[in-house]
């Protein structure tokens, strides 16, 4: 796997540091559109990179929507030119107003939200008024995560009609995560995928035979992205986000999927306290404490066993240690890329082995204006 990895001169990079390696982001994003079936099927998860430069990026490839999770990633894709937003996470509290503020002082973008219980759809139709546009909104579904969502029956289309009857809002379509579809095996995958596209579209002609509008479904996460974009249907949309950088959990467990983990670290030795063990500054400051299991794949140590992570520190034991002496640079793979990014205020952008850029993670603080 370290093929794709060429590095000049590693020796003049801070470490721990975030690698980028633009290609590799650039070729990810070109599958994404292929699968997808085309830019208008496709709605990236922004939570992935909050990077500003790789929504212009996949702008200039013509995609032009959005999803993210916060706030703070919903005035970063509006800053940097997309005018297409899905805000998929539940707004309370004070994020109520703050989206209402984003709206007005993003007047040339479209912000949708989701709403799964009917407090909350009266809460964001009060948060509405004076903004002169109603708000579109999608349903956000239980199909399976067990995590927010309404079960797709009785209660989803009576929340849907009463988006309809508010004021302020519109009813804007459906949107189903499944992120629990994520077995490595595709047969299962798919069957996982099948019934949450039953559940949903079923969902979708009960509303309309109803007469009610579902312009668009945003369907699915990355392990079932494939499975879904095989579907034609009208209004569907796609909302990968993983992809992107990949990471090697999903390169490990998906190898159907035809992305490259594209996001590493940079990391040295720093110490080797006794035969056999190495000391990596690579602590969960660096990378995510996230999964339980090994954190990072290190191709240049592909035996390394992992003895103990903290804040600073990463201990592996291997029995190449001998090949590595004191500031040995070594890169590793994020097993989970998506909060490893979140820890980094900046990434080094690496092309043709060399260091061309850098880049700020825009959206890793809560609150970047509104």
């Amino acid at each position: 796997m370290s093929s794709p990895y060429r590095l000049i001169d590693p020796d003049s990079l801070p470490s721990p540091a975030l690698l980028v390696f633009r290609d590799l982001v650039e070729r990810n994003l070109t599958e994404m559109i292929r699968i997808a079936g085309g830019v208008e099927r496709l709605r990236p998860h922004a939570k992935t990179h909050k990077a500003s430069k790789l929504i212009v990026m996949a702008r200039e490839k013509g995609v032009v929507k959005q999803k993210c999770a916060t706030i703070a990633e919903a005035e970063m894709i509006a800053r940097a030119g997309v005018n297409d937003v899905l805000l998929a996470y539940p707004l309370v509290g004070p994020n109520l107003s703050r989206f209402a503020t984003l709206i007005r002082t993003y007047p040339e973008t479209t912000f949708r939200a989701i709403v799964d219980a009917p407090e909350s759809a009266s809460a964001l139709s009060r948060a509405a008024r004076g903004l002169g546009r109603p708000i579109p909104v999608l349903i956000d579904l239980e199909v399976g995560m067990g995590r927010t969502g309404v079960d797709p029956g009785a209660a989803a289309v009576a929340l849907y009609e009463q988006i309809d009857a508010l004021p302020d809002l519109t009813p804007d379509g459906l949107h189903a995560y499944d992120g629990h579809i994520n077995d490595p095996d595709l047969d299962v995958r798919t069957r996982g995928a099948r019934g949450v596209e039953e559940a949903t579209l079923g969902l979708r002609d009960r509303l309309i035979a109803k007469g009610l509008p579902v312009p668009r479904i945003v369907l699915g996460g990355t392990p079932a992205f494939a499975i879904h974009a095989a579907l034609d249907a009208p209004g569907l949309e796609f909302s990968p986000g993983t992809t992107l950088f990949h990471d090697y959990n999903y390169h490990t467990n998906y190898p159907d999927l035809p992305f490259t983990p594209a996001a590493l670290l940079l990391t040295r030795v720093v110490s080797r306290p006794r035969p056999g063990r190495l000391c990596l500054d690579l602590g969960h400051k660096a990378v995510a404490a996230d999964p339980v299991g090994p954190r990072v794949f290190l191709p240049d140590v592909p035996d390394a066993r992992f003895v103990g992570q903290s804040e600073e520190h990463l201990v592996i034991e291997t029995d190449q240690a001998d090949r590595f002496p004191l500031g040995t640079a070594l890169l590793a793979i994020p097993a989970h890329v998506c909060p490893t990014s979140a820890l980094h205020r900046r990434m080094l952008v690496v092309s043709d082995g060399k260091l061309v850029d850098e880049w700020d993670v825009t959206a890793r603080d809560r609150s970047i204006g509104v």
